[in-house]
């Protein structure tokens, strides 16, 4: 499958304009308008799911069912890539590349409406809200619009693998994500009179530096796992020792028995050594998404498919970066895929320059269309077996 160049240019167009005007998770009010607008201009049904933003439409009737999914929001993020198309919105930013997603998933609409008499089935396109947050997902599931549906696809883009590179994988290919925020409460003095308090930030900095060990001497070491720290917040002015600190970041784990030793084992970590300086602690812990897990027979028969179509389809490394997709998978058969957005060496993910490029757009699209109708007639035949 090609592009046409005049559809090219029209998706590029789409693209740069969604990419100017980014909308945080669960505010994709603006986002949600102009893509059912686009949709209902091509005479797609947008499906009442009662979503207060994102979207579900439909094209085709019929078994089997299948769901192309998209995610729509951005992050808070100041834009630093130097773009003619960079975001109007200050403090704004699609640095995770969903304005790519969700225009591929448009320029795939396009062309399935085109074929629709060819299409032995029903295809469903989710155009989700809130993966930033981990809840678009599980909302979407929630609507009951996908209680028929067979099986599910998504992708990625990744600005470290070559543009138009597809990378898939059975099993583990994106990270189960727990989140934790710690307040650690001492006793505030006088910093000259250390002796007359409870010093928060010297226990909050013994937790942090003890928490190093939790992966090197807890977790298999053919495990992947990953704790890092990445906010610290602690007093005011220069000479006070404050009453209180806090912490927070994340955990990324591909084992269930990890995920759970990593909790327990923090837990323990930060209440003793909290203990032994005379502080306590107050813990939060975010259960985020689940490990992205596709679907093994029908990665396998994905990833031998598209070797027909394209050229450049490999075995990836497992990301430790998080995706809500798994919310789908839970309860339906689903494959996740990566596609090269840039090069080796470009900035990653939620980097405030990161930079997707406009190529990626048709190995995307053809991501999307092919896939559809392979795996449209993989379950027809299954149904007729």
């Amino acid at each position: 499958m090609r592009l046409s160049p005049e559809h090219y240019d029209e998706l590029v167009m789409i693209r740069h304009y969604i990419h100017e005007h980014p909308e945080l998770s669960g505010q994709e009010v603006k986002t949600t308008q102009f893509l059912t607008d686009y949709l209902e201009d091509l005479d797609i049904t947008v499906l009442n799911a009662g979503l207060k933003t994102g979207l579900v439409a439909q094209i085709g009737s019929g078994q089997p069912v299948i769901a192309l999914r998209a995610d729509i929001d951005a992050l808070p993020i100041i834009e630093n890539t130097g773009l003619d198309f960079t975001s109007k919105h200050a403090g704004v930013m699609h640095a995770c590349g969903h304005d790519l997603h969700q225009t591929s998933l448009l320029g795939a609409a396009k062309l399935l409406k085109q074929r629709e008499a060819e299409i032995q089935g029903t295809i469903k396109l989710i155009f989700q809200q809130a993966e930033e947050t981990h809840v678009g997902a599980n909302e979407v599931l929630e609507t009951g619009v996908l209680s028929d549906v067979q099986a599910i696809i998504g992708f990625h883009n990744m600005p470290d693998l070559p543009v138009g590179q597809i990378g898939l994988r059975g099993k583990g290919i994106m990270a189960a994500v727990d989140q934790f925020y710690v307040t650690v409460n001492g006793i505030g003095s006088h910093a000259a009179y250390p002796n007359q308090g409870v010093d928060s930030i010297l226990a909050t900095s013994s937790i942090i530096t003890s928490l190093q060990q939790l992966v090197s001497r807890n977790i298999d070491p053919q495990h992947a796992v990953v704790v890092s720290v990445t906010h610290v917040d602690a007093g005011n002015t220069w000479n006070v020792l404050p009453d209180k600190a806090i912490f927070e970041g994340t955990i990324r784990t591909f084992a269930p028995e990890d995920r759970i030793l990593a909790k327990k084992r923090f837990y323990e970590v930060v209440e003793n050594v909290a203990a032994a300086h005379g502080v306590s602690v107050e813990i939060d812990w975010i259960f985020g998404s689940n490990v992205t897990y596709n679907d093994p027979e029908l990665s396998a028969f994905m990833f031998a498919d598209m070797q027909n179509w394209h050229e450049d389809v490999v075995v990836p490394v497992p990301s430790n970066a998080g995706e809500d997709f798994a919310s789908y998978q839970e309860q339906i058969p689903g494959v996740f895929a990566f596609i090269g957005s840039n090069g080796p060496g470009s900035p990653g993910l939620h980097f405030s320059n990161m930079v997707v490029k406009d190529e990626t757009l048709p190995t995307a699209v053809a991501y999307y269309v092919e896939n559809a109708f392979s795996l449209l007639k993989k379950l027809g035949n299954d149904l007729h077996v």
